[in-house]
């Protein structure tokens, strides 16, 4: 039987583009394989202004084995929620920087590569939600926060990209909107009303705060769900309206929330349709970023064959990001590190298990960006 001696050792500081970080894995027979980390395969490789690959964290990982686990592998970060309307300014005369503070520190220290996910958009506070909110009270609200974060961020080095509006359009292309009570997926803030062309004014005017109070930071439309026409028709069609109106919009984020029992990133009808997205952001002066991606599987003790579809659907998206990235600036970013302790409701859909080993997917990713591999590997 194989004994398995795992080492970490650090040779330089994480801010330095030459880390030689190594996971060495010896076994009695005398072999070795080295897996060098994430960031240093992204820097030997590839042009770090332009590529870009890492994970999200959240607050309350900061300080514990996962952050030592991020920072032994990845040199870019989301926070997970943390600077989100309902944690920062959840209502008039609250306001809470603790958790934005603790990631510009976490930042600073490690050299680490931020996009801010502080969004307007349907994860907003209850306050917002409640059913007796007003146009006025609600513009009030959400242009006080959208102001003083970019203040916030606007000169932080660390910080280089800001999701201003998030999951703004449904599958089927229309608005995101109002629900009636607090405990629903809803978007309040479109009770402020629409301008003339039709366009939510809770957007206009969120990329119009972004451009004045945070010119140095690039602003990023982002959208959820799938590869629908319908829906990415309309993203594109409102971006090119900002952007027409002198709005600042230099990307477009794609959160890829994968699931094994829908059809996508295994699919080559829905690659194809995602590089079509990919190539219009190019082709538009923008950046593409997967802002989000994770991978979840249906039921209770995977097979090593859903484990296979997982580590191919996180690595096809990838691949559709190196064959694209002579275009423009491609990222790329783990919706999450590691499977939490209760995998029955986390649905195992992370790249490290529950004890923070690597999955089958660590595996292949690393594999595709060594190789550069650009073909997909298609089951469905």
């Amino acid at each position: 039987m194989h004994k398995y001696l795992i080492l970490f050792f650090l040779l330089m500081s994480c801010s330095s583009g030459d880390d030689t970080n190594e996971l060495i894995i010896e076994n009695d027979e005398t072999e070795i394989v080295i897996q060098e980390p994430f960031k240093k395969i992204v820097f030997d490789n590839y042009n770090s202004d332009t590529f870009i690959f890492g994970a999200t964290l959240n607050y309350y990982q900061l300080n514990t084995n996962v952050e030592q686990l991020f920072l032994d592998e990845f040199n870019y970060t989301t926070p997970e929620n943390s600077f989100k309307q309902t944690i920062v300014h959840p209502e008039p005369g609250v306001w809470d920087w603790t958790r934005v503070d603790a990631f510009l520190d976490f930042a600073s220290k490690n050299n680490i590569k931020m996009r801010v996910h502080g969004p307007i958009g349907p994860q907003s506070s209850t306050w917002a939600k409640e059913d007796s909110r007003n146009a006025e009270e609600l513009s009030s609200l959400y242009q006080d926060y959208m102001k003083e974060l970019c203040k916030k961020i606007n000169n932080n080095s660390n910080v280089l990209w800001m999701d201003v509006v998030n999951e703004t359009i449904l599958s089927n292309g229309q608005w995101t909107d109002k629900k009636d009570g607090t405990n629903l997926w809803e978007n309040p803030w479109t009770q402020i009303g629409k301008n003339a062309d039709g366009i939510p004014l809770y957007i206009v005017k969120a990329f119009e705060i972004a451009k004045q109070y945070a010119p140095n930071i690039s602003l990023v439309f982002n959208q959820h769900a799938g590869m629908q026409p319908e829906m990415w028709d309309k993203v594109k069609e409102t971006i090119l309206y900002l952007k027409s109106k002198g709005l600042k919009v230099d990307g477009l984020g794609w959160q890829g929330h994968l699931r094994d029992n829908v059809i996508l990133s295994l699919n080559k009808e829905k690659i194809d349709y995602l590089l079509s997205i990919i190539d219009w952001a190019h082709q538009n002066d923008l950046d593409f970023h997967v802002t989000e991606i994770d991978y979840r599987l249906v039921g209770n003790n995977p097979s090593a064959n859903a484990y296979l579809r997982q580590a191919n659907g996180y690595s096809n998206i990838l691949k559709a990001l190196i064959s694209r990235r002579g275009n423009g600036v491609v990222t790329y970013n783990t919706w999450g590190v590691y499977d939490k302790n209760d995998p029955s409701s986390h649905e195992f859909k992370y790249i490290y298990d529950s004890n923070l080993k690597p999955k089958k997917a660590v595996e292949i990713l690393k594999n595709t960006l060594k190789d550069k591999n650009t073909s997909p590997v298609y089951f469905d």
